[in-house]
Protein backbone atom coordinates (compact mmCIF):
# COMPACT_ATOMS: atom_id res chain seq x y z
CA UNK A 1 0.00 0.00 0.00
CA UNK A 2 2.52 2.23 0.96
CA UNK A 3 4.29 1.55 -2.33
CA UNK A 4 1.42 2.33 -4.46
CA UNK A 5 0.85 5.98 -2.31
CA UNK A 6 5.04 6.94 -3.34
CA UNK A 7 4.47 6.44 -6.74
CA UNK A 8 1.69 8.59 -6.99
CA UNK A 9 3.67 11.84 -5.24
CA UNK A 10 5.09 14.55 -7.32
CA UNK A 11 8.56 14.03 -7.69
CA UNK A 12 8.91 18.00 -9.26
CA UNK A 13 10.56 19.15 -6.38
CA UNK A 14 13.05 16.62 -4.72
CA UNK A 15 12.89 17.52 -1.25
CA UNK A 16 15.48 15.73 1.15
CA UNK A 17 15.16 15.76 5.53
CA UNK A 18 18.06 14.91 7.66
CA UNK A 19 17.73 14.77 11.27
CA UNK A 20 18.77 12.34 13.40
CA UNK A 21 15.75 12.16 15.65
CA UNK A 22 13.66 8.86 13.50
CA UNK A 23 10.42 10.60 15.22
CA UNK A 24 10.73 14.34 13.45
CA UNK A 25 11.78 12.48 10.50
CA UNK A 26 8.79 10.23 10.21
CA UNK A 27 6.58 13.36 10.99
CA UNK A 28 8.00 15.79 8.24
CA UNK A 29 7.75 12.63 5.63
CA UNK A 30 4.26 12.14 6.98
CA UNK A 31 3.50 15.59 6.86
CA UNK A 32 4.93 16.34 2.93
CA UNK A 33 3.77 13.13 1.36
CA UNK A 34 -0.24 14.27 2.16
CA UNK A 35 0.90 17.31 0.71
CA UNK A 36 1.40 15.36 -2.63
CA UNK A 37 5.36 15.49 -2.23
CA UNK A 38 8.33 13.26 -2.88
CA UNK A 39 11.19 13.11 -0.40
CA UNK A 40 13.71 11.18 1.17
CA UNK A 41 14.80 11.04 4.66
CA UNK A 42 18.01 10.40 6.44
CA UNK A 43 18.99 10.47 10.12
CA UNK A 44 23.07 10.66 9.39
CA UNK A 45 24.06 13.45 7.97
CA UNK A 46 26.72 12.44 6.31
CA UNK A 47 24.86 10.20 4.53
CA UNK A 48 22.85 13.04 3.51
CA UNK A 49 25.49 14.90 2.46
CA UNK A 50 26.68 12.16 -0.04
CA UNK A 51 23.25 11.43 -1.49
CA UNK A 52 23.63 15.66 -2.06
CA UNK A 53 27.11 15.13 -3.63
CA UNK A 54 25.48 12.17 -5.95
CA UNK A 55 22.08 13.32 -7.05
CA UNK A 56 19.83 17.07 -7.60
CA UNK A 57 17.92 18.25 -4.53
CA UNK A 58 15.95 21.50 -4.83
CA UNK A 59 14.73 21.45 -1.63
CA UNK A 60 16.65 20.55 2.00
CA UNK A 61 14.84 20.16 5.34
CA UNK A 62 18.35 20.22 7.56
CA UNK A 63 17.92 19.82 12.02
CA UNK A 64 20.65 22.34 13.66
CA UNK A 65 22.11 19.98 16.28
CA UNK A 66 22.95 16.62 15.60
CA UNK A 67 25.59 14.15 15.21
CA UNK A 68 28.35 13.50 14.51
CA UNK A 69 28.29 16.90 13.05
CA UNK A 70 25.87 19.95 13.39
CA UNK A 71 23.42 21.41 10.71
CA UNK A 72 26.23 24.18 10.62
CA UNK A 73 28.79 22.48 9.45
CA UNK A 74 26.59 20.73 6.86
CA UNK A 75 25.16 24.04 5.21
CA UNK A 76 29.23 24.20 4.70
CA UNK A 77 30.24 21.29 2.85
CA UNK A 78 26.90 21.98 0.64
CA UNK A 79 27.36 25.64 0.17
CA UNK A 80 31.21 25.07 -1.26
CA UNK A 81 29.78 23.45 -4.68
CA UNK A 82 26.02 24.26 -4.28
CA UNK A 83 24.88 27.53 -4.14
CA UNK A 84 20.85 26.85 -5.50
CA UNK A 85 19.75 24.13 -2.34
CA UNK A 86 16.93 25.70 -1.02
CA UNK A 87 17.13 24.98 2.99
CA UNK A 88 15.34 25.37 5.63
CA UNK A 89 16.84 25.09 9.21
CA UNK A 90 15.31 23.21 12.13
CA UNK A 91 16.01 23.54 15.75
CA UNK A 92 14.62 21.94 18.67
CA UNK A 93 17.51 24.14 20.76
CA UNK A 94 16.11 27.56 20.75
CA UNK A 95 19.63 28.58 23.33
CA UNK A 96 21.82 26.75 20.59
CA UNK A 97 20.49 27.49 17.60
CA UNK A 98 23.03 29.87 15.06
CA UNK A 99 23.08 33.56 15.07
CA UNK A 100 21.45 35.52 12.39
CA UNK A 101 24.33 36.16 11.20
CA UNK A 102 25.74 32.64 10.62
CA UNK A 103 22.48 32.21 8.78
CA UNK A 104 22.64 34.84 6.37
CA UNK A 105 26.70 34.26 5.65
CA UNK A 106 25.67 30.34 4.89
CA UNK A 107 22.69 31.64 2.68
CA UNK A 108 20.23 30.05 4.94
CA UNK A 109 16.63 30.97 3.51
CA UNK A 110 14.08 29.62 6.06
CA UNK A 111 14.37 28.78 9.90
CA UNK A 112 12.30 27.17 12.43
CA UNK A 113 11.65 26.05 15.55
CA UNK A 114 10.39 22.20 16.31
CA UNK A 115 7.05 21.92 17.45
CA UNK A 116 4.05 19.53 18.00
CA UNK A 117 2.31 21.50 15.19
CA UNK A 118 3.25 21.27 12.08
CA UNK A 119 1.60 24.36 10.91
CA UNK A 120 4.64 26.74 10.57
CA UNK A 121 6.44 24.13 8.91
CA UNK A 122 4.18 23.44 6.29
CA UNK A 123 4.10 27.39 5.91
CA UNK A 124 7.11 27.41 5.53
CA UNK A 125 7.67 24.75 2.90
CA UNK A 126 5.42 26.06 1.16
CA UNK A 127 6.60 29.76 0.86
CA UNK A 128 10.01 27.61 -0.02
CA UNK A 129 8.41 25.42 -3.02
CA UNK A 130 6.77 29.09 -4.40
CA UNK A 131 10.54 30.25 -3.67
CA UNK A 132 12.00 27.49 -6.04
CA UNK A 133 9.45 27.35 -8.76
CA UNK A 134 10.01 31.24 -9.43
CA UNK A 135 13.67 30.60 -9.47
CA UNK A 136 12.92 27.92 -12.01
CA UNK A 137 10.95 30.93 -14.09
CA UNK A 138 13.73 33.12 -13.69
CA UNK A 139 16.74 30.64 -14.93
CA UNK A 140 14.30 29.89 -17.51
CA UNK A 141 13.95 33.30 -18.72
CA UNK A 142 18.07 33.62 -18.32
CA UNK A 143 18.53 30.54 -20.14
CA UNK A 144 15.72 31.57 -22.58
CA UNK A 145 17.25 34.73 -23.27
CA UNK A 146 20.94 33.49 -23.90
CA UNK A 147 20.04 30.79 -26.29
CA UNK A 148 17.57 33.86 -27.99
CA UNK A 149 20.91 35.96 -28.16
CA UNK A 150 22.65 33.28 -29.56
CA UNK A 151 20.64 32.04 -32.07
CA UNK A 152 20.08 35.64 -33.52
CA UNK A 153 23.52 35.48 -35.46
CA UNK A 154 22.53 31.98 -36.92
CA UNK A 155 19.46 32.98 -37.69
CA UNK A 156 20.58 36.86 -39.54
CA UNK A 157 23.01 35.04 -41.57
CA UNK A 158 22.33 35.16 -45.88
CA UNK A 159 21.49 31.51 -46.49
CA UNK A 160 19.06 29.78 -47.55
CA UNK A 161 15.12 30.67 -46.58
CA UNK A 162 14.65 27.16 -45.89
CA UNK A 163 17.73 26.94 -43.22
CA UNK A 164 16.92 29.62 -41.95
CA UNK A 165 13.53 28.43 -40.73
CA UNK A 166 14.81 24.93 -39.75
CA UNK A 167 16.94 26.78 -37.81
CA UNK A 168 14.41 29.15 -35.98
CA UNK A 169 12.79 26.10 -34.92
CA UNK A 170 15.88 24.34 -33.36
CA UNK A 171 16.62 27.00 -31.33
CA UNK A 172 12.15 27.66 -30.24
CA UNK A 173 11.80 23.70 -29.07
CA UNK A 174 13.97 23.66 -26.02
CA UNK A 175 12.07 26.82 -24.74
CA UNK A 176 8.84 25.13 -24.98
CA UNK A 177 9.95 21.59 -24.16
CA UNK A 178 8.58 20.55 -27.04
CA UNK A 179 9.57 18.71 -30.28
CA UNK A 180 6.82 19.73 -32.83
CA UNK A 181 6.20 23.15 -34.41
CA UNK A 182 5.52 24.69 -37.76
CA UNK A 183 6.16 28.00 -39.20
CA UNK A 184 3.51 29.76 -41.97
CA UNK A 185 4.37 32.52 -43.41
CA UNK A 186 2.65 34.22 -46.52
CA UNK A 187 2.68 37.81 -46.13
CA UNK A 188 6.36 39.15 -46.74
CA UNK A 189 7.08 42.91 -46.46
CA UNK A 190 9.03 44.95 -48.83
CA UNK A 191 8.55 41.90 -52.01
CA UNK A 192 7.54 44.67 -54.28
CA UNK A 193 10.24 46.89 -53.78
CA UNK A 194 12.27 43.53 -55.19
CA UNK A 195 10.63 43.55 -58.49
CA UNK A 196 8.36 40.51 -56.99
CA UNK A 197 4.63 40.40 -58.39
CA UNK A 198 3.87 37.26 -57.09
CA UNK A 199 3.29 36.65 -53.52
CA UNK A 200 5.88 34.05 -51.68
CA UNK A 201 5.09 31.72 -48.75
CA UNK A 202 6.92 29.53 -46.61
CA UNK A 203 6.00 26.60 -44.73
CA UNK A 204 8.63 24.68 -42.46
CA UNK A 205 7.70 22.02 -39.77
CA UNK A 206 9.73 19.87 -37.57
CA UNK A 207 9.24 16.79 -35.74
CA UNK A 208 5.37 15.41 -36.62
CA UNK A 209 4.97 18.65 -38.60
CA UNK A 210 8.35 17.86 -41.09
CA UNK A 211 5.91 16.69 -44.12
CA UNK A 212 5.01 18.50 -47.47
CA UNK A 213 2.61 21.14 -47.60
CA UNK A 214 -0.08 18.83 -49.03
CA UNK A 215 0.08 16.18 -45.88
CA UNK A 216 0.41 19.33 -43.46
CA UNK A 217 -2.87 21.08 -44.64
CA UNK A 218 -4.64 17.76 -43.71
CA UNK A 219 -3.47 18.06 -40.12
CA UNK A 220 -5.42 21.30 -39.66
CA UNK A 221 -8.83 20.97 -38.34
CA UNK A 222 -10.92 23.89 -37.67
CA UNK A 223 -10.42 25.08 -33.92
CA UNK A 224 -6.53 25.62 -35.06
CA UNK A 225 -7.42 26.96 -38.57
CA UNK A 226 -9.49 29.80 -36.48
CA UNK A 227 -7.35 29.87 -33.82
CA UNK A 228 -4.00 30.64 -36.41
CA UNK A 229 -6.50 32.98 -38.16
CA UNK A 230 -6.97 35.21 -34.49
CA UNK A 231 -3.41 34.74 -34.06
CA UNK A 232 -2.23 36.80 -37.16
CA UNK A 233 -6.10 39.31 -37.21
CA UNK A 234 -5.51 40.43 -33.27
CA UNK A 235 -1.57 39.62 -33.36
CA UNK A 236 -1.44 37.98 -30.03
CA UNK A 237 -0.58 34.61 -28.38
CA UNK A 238 -3.23 32.29 -28.82
CA UNK A 239 -3.53 28.82 -26.24
CA UNK A 240 -4.97 26.12 -27.32
CA UNK A 241 -5.20 22.55 -25.50
CA UNK A 242 -2.49 20.88 -27.29
CA UNK A 243 0.14 24.11 -27.90
CA UNK A 244 0.47 27.91 -28.72
CA UNK A 245 0.34 29.69 -31.66
CA UNK A 246 2.50 32.95 -31.66
CA UNK A 247 2.04 35.56 -34.23
CA UNK A 248 5.31 36.59 -36.16
CA UNK A 249 5.52 40.28 -36.24
CA UNK A 250 8.29 42.76 -37.35
CA UNK A 251 5.91 45.68 -36.08
CA UNK A 252 3.31 46.78 -34.26
CA UNK A 253 -0.14 45.11 -35.11
CA UNK A 254 1.17 43.56 -38.50
CA UNK A 255 2.03 39.77 -38.43
CA UNK A 256 3.25 38.20 -41.63
CA UNK A 257 2.53 34.51 -40.07
CA UNK A 258 2.75 32.09 -36.86
CA UNK A 259 4.87 30.07 -35.09
CA UNK A 260 2.65 26.96 -33.85
CA UNK A 261 4.33 25.01 -30.77
CA UNK A 262 2.76 21.81 -29.97
CA UNK A 263 3.16 21.83 -25.95
CA UNK A 264 1.59 21.53 -22.91
CA UNK A 265 3.45 23.33 -20.65
CA UNK A 266 4.52 26.42 -22.09
CA UNK A 267 2.63 29.17 -19.34
CA UNK A 268 6.14 30.45 -18.15
CA UNK A 269 7.70 30.44 -21.64
CA UNK A 270 5.06 32.79 -22.99
CA UNK A 271 7.27 36.10 -23.00
CA UNK A 272 10.11 34.45 -24.21
CA UNK A 273 8.65 33.06 -27.18
CA UNK A 274 7.30 36.40 -27.97
CA UNK A 275 10.46 37.51 -27.96
CA UNK A 276 11.98 35.06 -29.70
CA UNK A 277 9.19 35.22 -32.24
CA UNK A 278 9.97 38.99 -33.34
CA UNK A 279 13.71 38.07 -33.44
CA UNK A 280 12.66 35.29 -36.20
CA UNK A 281 10.25 37.89 -38.64
CA UNK A 282 13.09 40.41 -38.48
CA UNK A 283 15.40 37.47 -39.99
CA UNK A 284 12.51 36.37 -42.37
CA UNK A 285 12.10 39.74 -43.90
CA UNK A 286 15.67 40.17 -43.93
CA UNK A 287 16.56 36.95 -45.43
CA UNK A 288 13.79 37.94 -48.37
CA UNK A 289 14.53 41.77 -48.19
CA UNK A 290 18.14 40.54 -49.41
CA UNK A 291 18.15 37.07 -50.78
CA UNK A 292 14.78 36.86 -52.82
CA UNK A 293 16.56 37.87 -56.26
CA UNK A 294 18.51 34.86 -55.78
CA UNK A 295 16.43 32.72 -54.26
CA UNK A 296 15.01 29.18 -56.13
CA UNK A 297 11.39 28.19 -55.53
CA UNK A 298 13.08 24.55 -54.63
CA UNK A 299 14.19 26.08 -51.89
CA UNK A 300 10.92 27.34 -50.64
CA UNK A 301 8.89 24.46 -49.13
CA UNK A 302 5.72 25.51 -50.70
CA UNK A 303 5.32 28.61 -53.00
CA UNK A 304 2.47 30.93 -52.73
CA UNK A 305 0.42 29.05 -55.32
CA UNK A 306 0.48 25.39 -53.81
CA UNK A 307 -0.48 27.03 -50.60
CA UNK A 308 -3.61 28.68 -52.10
CA UNK A 309 -4.44 25.27 -53.85
CA UNK A 310 -4.22 23.46 -50.85
CA UNK A 311 -5.91 25.44 -48.15
CA UNK A 312 -8.65 26.15 -50.58
CA UNK A 313 -9.53 22.31 -50.71
CA UNK A 314 -9.56 22.08 -46.81
CA UNK A 315 -11.73 25.10 -46.33
CA UNK A 316 -13.58 23.58 -49.21
CA UNK A 317 -13.94 20.25 -47.53
CA UNK A 318 -15.27 22.06 -43.97
CA UNK A 319 -17.93 24.17 -46.47
CA UNK A 320 -19.05 20.73 -47.39
CA UNK A 321 -19.30 19.80 -43.91
CA UNK A 322 -20.97 22.68 -43.20
CA UNK A 323 -23.32 21.76 -45.95
CA UNK A 324 -24.12 17.76 -44.83
CA UNK A 325 -24.98 19.02 -41.67
CA UNK A 326 -28.68 19.99 -42.57
CA UNK A 327 -30.36 18.62 -45.69
CA UNK A 328 -32.46 21.88 -46.04
CA UNK A 329 -29.70 24.34 -46.36
CA UNK A 330 -27.33 22.04 -48.77
CA UNK A 331 -26.45 23.99 -51.89
CA UNK A 332 -27.23 27.64 -50.19
CA UNK A 333 -23.58 29.03 -50.18
CA UNK A 334 -23.37 27.81 -53.78
CA UNK A 335 -26.66 29.63 -54.47
CA UNK A 336 -25.55 32.83 -52.55
CA UNK A 337 -22.65 32.81 -54.44
CA UNK A 338 -24.29 33.07 -57.61
CA UNK A 339 -26.62 35.33 -56.69
CA UNK A 340 -24.02 37.95 -55.04
CA UNK A 341 -21.71 37.69 -58.27
CA UNK A 342 -24.82 38.46 -60.81
CA UNK A 343 -25.82 41.76 -58.24
CA UNK A 344 -22.25 42.74 -58.07
CA UNK A 345 -22.12 42.59 -62.03
CA UNK A 346 -25.76 44.48 -62.21
CA UNK A 347 -23.75 47.30 -59.94
CA UNK A 348 -20.70 47.38 -62.15
CA UNK A 349 -18.30 45.25 -60.39
CA UNK A 350 -15.17 44.43 -62.17
CA UNK A 351 -14.06 41.10 -63.10
CA UNK A 352 -12.23 40.97 -60.01
CA UNK A 353 -13.98 42.03 -57.58
CA UNK A 354 -17.15 39.54 -58.98
CA UNK A 355 -14.56 37.21 -57.70
CA UNK A 356 -14.12 38.10 -54.63
CA UNK A 357 -17.66 37.89 -54.25
CA UNK A 358 -18.23 34.34 -55.87
CA UNK A 359 -15.27 33.32 -53.01
CA UNK A 360 -17.35 35.16 -49.81
CA UNK A 361 -20.53 33.75 -51.28
CA UNK A 362 -19.17 29.72 -51.08
CA UNK A 363 -17.17 30.48 -47.64
CA UNK A 364 -19.39 33.09 -45.93
CA UNK A 365 -21.05 30.50 -43.49
CA UNK A 366 -17.51 28.37 -42.97
CA UNK A 367 -17.87 29.80 -39.48
CA UNK A 368 -20.88 27.35 -39.06
CA UNK A 369 -18.53 24.21 -38.90
CA UNK A 370 -17.40 25.19 -34.97
CA UNK A 371 -21.49 25.61 -34.41
CA UNK A 372 -22.96 22.46 -32.72
CA UNK A 373 -25.47 20.53 -34.68
CA UNK A 374 -28.30 20.26 -32.03
CA UNK A 375 -28.16 24.32 -32.24
CA UNK A 376 -28.14 24.91 -36.41
CA UNK A 377 -30.66 22.44 -36.82
CA UNK A 378 -32.93 23.11 -33.60
CA UNK A 379 -36.52 23.28 -34.61
CA UNK A 380 -37.79 25.88 -31.94
CA UNK A 381 -37.03 28.98 -31.31
CA UNK A 382 -33.33 29.10 -30.07
CA UNK A 383 -32.62 29.97 -26.07
CA UNK A 384 -30.24 33.78 -25.90
CA UNK A 385 -27.31 31.58 -25.06
CA UNK A 386 -27.90 29.81 -28.60
CA UNK A 387 -29.28 32.65 -30.35
CA UNK A 388 -25.39 34.31 -29.34
CA UNK A 389 -23.56 30.98 -30.08
CA UNK A 390 -24.77 31.45 -33.75
CA UNK A 391 -23.69 34.87 -34.15
CA UNK A 392 -20.34 34.08 -33.33
CA UNK A 393 -20.33 32.07 -37.05
CA UNK A 394 -18.93 35.49 -38.57
CA UNK A 395 -16.20 35.84 -36.57
CA UNK A 396 -14.90 31.91 -36.78
CA UNK A 397 -15.62 32.12 -40.08
CA UNK A 398 -13.28 35.04 -40.82
CA UNK A 399 -10.47 33.82 -38.30
CA UNK A 400 -10.64 30.44 -40.32
CA UNK A 401 -9.99 32.96 -43.76
CA UNK A 402 -7.40 34.81 -42.05
CA UNK A 403 -5.52 32.01 -41.18
CA UNK A 404 -3.32 32.56 -44.59
CA UNK A 405 -3.43 36.04 -46.27
CA UNK A 406 -4.61 34.98 -49.43
CA UNK A 407 -8.25 35.84 -48.00
CA UNK A 408 -7.54 39.03 -46.70
CA UNK A 409 -9.48 40.96 -48.89
CA UNK A 410 -12.64 38.25 -48.22
CA UNK A 411 -12.29 38.23 -44.59
CA UNK A 412 -14.21 41.63 -44.03
CA UNK A 413 -16.85 40.97 -46.36
CA UNK A 414 -17.45 37.11 -44.22
CA UNK A 415 -17.05 38.58 -41.25
CA UNK A 416 -20.09 41.21 -41.51
CA UNK A 417 -22.41 40.02 -44.15
CA UNK A 418 -24.99 39.78 -40.90
CA UNK A 419 -24.27 43.50 -40.61
CA UNK A 420 -27.76 45.82 -40.84
CA UNK A 421 -27.18 48.99 -42.77
CA UNK A 422 -29.31 50.64 -39.49
CA UNK A 423 -26.72 49.19 -37.49
CA UNK A 424 -28.46 46.91 -35.56
CA UNK A 425 -26.62 43.47 -37.21
CA UNK A 426 -23.81 41.74 -36.10
CA UNK A 427 -21.17 41.04 -34.69
CA UNK A 428 -19.80 44.44 -34.95
CA UNK A 429 -22.80 46.58 -34.75
CA UNK A 430 -21.85 48.57 -37.46
CA UNK A 431 -23.74 50.56 -40.19
CA UNK A 432 -24.47 51.92 -43.47
CA UNK A 433 -21.29 52.66 -45.60
CA UNK A 434 -19.21 50.97 -42.70
CA UNK A 435 -20.23 47.90 -44.02
CA UNK A 436 -18.13 46.81 -47.08
CA UNK A 437 -20.54 46.81 -50.10
CA UNK A 438 -19.66 43.44 -51.12
CA UNK A 439 -20.68 42.22 -47.39
CA UNK A 440 -24.30 44.08 -48.25
CA UNK A 441 -24.70 42.33 -51.39
CA UNK A 442 -24.42 38.73 -49.46
CA UNK A 443 -26.39 39.60 -46.82
CA UNK A 444 -29.28 40.41 -49.36
CA UNK A 445 -28.03 36.84 -51.52
CA UNK A 446 -28.63 35.33 -48.01
CA UNK A 447 -31.45 36.68 -47.15
CA UNK A 448 -33.20 35.99 -50.39
CA UNK A 449 -32.19 32.23 -50.18
CA UNK A 450 -32.98 31.48 -46.95
CA UNK A 451 -36.70 33.13 -47.35
CA UNK A 452 -37.41 30.74 -50.65
CA UNK A 453 -35.93 27.94 -48.92
CA UNK A 454 -37.26 25.28 -47.02
CA UNK A 455 -35.82 25.38 -43.52
CA UNK A 456 -36.17 22.79 -40.77
CA UNK A 457 -37.85 25.42 -38.52
CA UNK A 458 -40.07 26.86 -41.44
CA UNK A 459 -41.44 26.50 -44.47
CA UNK A 460 -40.27 28.58 -48.05
CA UNK A 461 -41.96 31.94 -48.48
CA UNK A 462 -43.16 32.76 -52.12
CA UNK A 463 -41.33 34.84 -54.30
CA UNK A 464 -43.82 37.29 -53.92
CA UNK A 465 -43.44 37.42 -50.02
CA UNK A 466 -39.82 37.10 -50.10
CA UNK A 467 -40.06 40.18 -52.66
CA UNK A 468 -42.01 41.88 -50.16
CA UNK A 469 -40.08 40.98 -46.93
CA UNK A 470 -36.57 42.24 -48.78
CA UNK A 471 -38.52 45.73 -49.69
CA UNK A 472 -39.65 46.05 -46.15
CA UNK A 473 -36.29 45.79 -45.09
CA UNK A 474 -34.68 48.07 -47.33
CA UNK A 475 -33.00 50.73 -45.59
CA UNK A 476 -32.95 49.13 -42.25
CA UNK A 477 -31.68 45.22 -42.72
CA UNK A 478 -30.58 45.47 -46.18
CA UNK A 479 -28.83 48.57 -48.39
CA UNK A 480 -31.65 49.69 -50.54
CA UNK A 481 -29.29 49.92 -53.82
CA UNK A 482 -28.53 46.23 -53.70
CA UNK A 483 -32.16 44.93 -53.06
CA UNK A 484 -33.06 47.02 -56.10
CA UNK A 485 -30.39 45.64 -58.08
CA UNK A 486 -31.69 42.30 -57.52
CA UNK A 487 -35.62 43.16 -57.77
CA UNK A 488 -34.70 44.17 -61.19
CA UNK A 489 -32.83 41.43 -61.90
CA UNK A 490 -35.75 39.30 -60.86
CA UNK A 491 -37.89 40.99 -63.09
CA UNK A 492 -35.61 41.05 -66.43
CA UNK A 493 -33.05 38.81 -66.34
CA UNK A 494 -34.14 35.18 -67.98
CA UNK A 495 -31.47 32.89 -66.25
CA UNK A 496 -32.67 33.85 -62.75
CA UNK A 497 -35.82 33.45 -63.57
CA UNK A 498 -35.85 30.18 -64.96
CA UNK A 499 -33.38 28.90 -61.85
CA UNK A 500 -35.76 30.46 -59.14
CA UNK A 501 -38.35 28.42 -61.08
CA UNK A 502 -37.09 25.09 -60.24
CA UNK A 503 -36.59 26.57 -57.15
CA UNK A 504 -39.96 26.80 -56.55
CA UNK A 505 -41.08 23.66 -58.41
CA UNK A 506 -38.44 21.70 -56.30
CA UNK A 507 -40.19 23.61 -53.04
CA UNK A 508 -43.55 22.69 -53.99
CA UNK A 509 -43.10 19.68 -54.98
CA UNK A 510 -41.56 18.23 -51.53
Amino acid sequence: MRRSRLIELSQEYKIMIIDDEQGILDSIQALLNRNGYWCIGFTDPLAGLEELRRNHYDFLILDYYMQPIHGEAVVEQIRKTNSELYILLLTGYKDLAPPISTIKSLDIQAYCEKSDRLDQLQLLIESGIKSISQMRTIQQFRDGLQSILGSVPKIYQLQPIGSILEEILIQLLPMANSSDAFILVDDIPGIERLGQNTKKSIFKGIGKYNVQIEEFTELLDHELMEAIGRARTEVRVINLPGGVIIPLGDEPNTAIGVIYVSSIDVDEGIKLLQIYARQAAASISNAFLHCLVNTKNEELNSTYAQLKVRYMDTIEVLRLAVDAKDEYTRGHSDRVSYYSTRIGEKLGHSPEECERLRIAGVFHDIGKIGTADDILLKKQTLSKDEYEQIKQHPIKGAMILSAVSMFQDVVPIVRHHHEHVDGNGYPDGIKGDQIELNARIIAVADAFDAMINDRHYRKHLSLEKTIEQLVSGSGKQFDADVVAALLDLLKNDAELQERIKDIEDKQNNN
